[in-house]
């Protein structure tokens, strides 16, 4: 069996941006290998994994779906020896200053993003956070050095290492959402030795911070007769709004609102009372800002759920989370999988 804190130290150490997944993907093909019966990769980079049920065919399915792209940045220019960059996914430009980074030119490059000093900001933006398109990125490579091995367009990921905080915690970049792909290879994992009727679907998606495409695309190439999305949510820290955040280690939340069926709403929250796995309602009024947003309108429209993971200090460099909320999400996957009948559909319906 994969040790899940390795794994997610291996994930959140790999780059693959948003739109540019290739190195994370090859090791969750890897670890996903052992645990399905069939792998492929989708035309928009998403990797598919199959784990066949036992059912009399033909078989439904039920698509479980978690993003492996993570945030970033992109060279836009160079000016006198140093990066200009824009962001790929949403970024909190207050906590880069400092921060360690990888520059992927012609070779991977060491770098450090800073700022300038205050006194040589436009007096716009003097005296208080420093906007990104006036930060830079320092390689220490002379100009002409800088120039042969950048370009435009080149990926600049995250380089701090992962950071064990006690015996639960963990923090570093990327936990959106290689937290939750590590739930899901628990899930498999925990299939692997389980009988189930129903066939599932394990898909790493692609884009989910920019594009969707991933998640709907899969949706629509693999027809599934479920959807799950499984993603993280803000996590709660000192002067967050309750309603708005989730403590850390008190277990997953489970996502309401249009995006979500209320019939399988229902399921889960019964299902994890039954098992005595604490969890929150998540209010989703709006798009969940999740995958599951394009799982529901794939084809004729799907029946989609939210599983979230808290997580604090979201699209920082150093999120946090707890591998006690990694195991129960998992385990709360595998068990609801676990407790579809050949006959379960016929209780989908849209009953609020």
């Amino acid at each position: 069996m994969t040790d899940p804190i390795e794994f997610l130290k291996q994930l959140i150490s790999a780059p693959g941006l948003s739109g540019y997944e290739g190195p994370v993907r090859e090791l969750i093909q890897n670890a996903w290998q052992p645990v399905t019966d069939r792998l492929n990769v989708s035309r928009l980079g998403s990797l598919h994994g199959l784990k066949s049920g036992s059912g009399a065919e033909p078989r439904p399915s039920i698509l479980i779906a978690a993003h492996m792209d993570a945030i970033g940045l992109m060279v836009t220019s160079q000016v006198d020896g140093f990066l200009r960059v824009t962001e790929i996914g949403g970024i909190d430009a207050r906590v880069l200053p400092g921060q360690l980074v990888t520059v992927h030119g012609r070779r991977d490059l060491p770098g450090v993003v800073v700022q300038p000093p205050d006194r040589l900001l436009p007096d716009e933006v003097q005296g208080g956070p420093v906007p990104l398109e006036e930060l830079l990125v320092d390689t220490g490579l002379p100009e002409r050095e800088l120039q042969r091995q950048v370009r435009p367009g080149d990926l600049v990921s995250f380089a701090q290492p992962p950071l064990e905080l006690g015996d639960d915690v963990l923090a570093g970049h990327s936990l959106d959402n290689r937290a939750s792909v590590v739930a899901l290879t628990i899930c498999l994992e925990l299939l692997k030795d389980r009988q189930h009727s129903w066939d599932v679907w394990a898909v790493a998606s692609a884009q989910e911070e920019e594009t969707l495409g991933g998640a709907l695309t899969s949706a629509y190439d693999l027809q599934p007769a479920l959807a799950v999305a499984v993603d993280v949510t803000f996590g709660k820290s000192p002067g967050a709004n309750d309603y708005k955040t989730f403590p850390l280690g008190k277990g997953p939340t489970l996502g309401w609102g249009p995006n979500i069926h209320p019939k399988l709403h229902q399921e889960f929250k019964k299902l994890a009372d039954r098992l005595e796995i604490p969890y929150a309602v998540e209010v989703m009024p709006l798009h969940s800002g999740t995958d599951a947003y394009a799982l529901q309108i794939a084809a004729e429209g799907i029946p989609a759920m939210v599983v979230s993971i808290p997580l604090r200090y979201m699209h920082t460099p150093v999120e946090m989370v707890t591998f006690k909320d990694i195991q129960r999400t998992g385990r709360l996957l595998a068990e609801f999988i676990c407790s579809l009948t050949p006959e379960s559909m016929q209780s989908f319906n849209w009953d609020e």
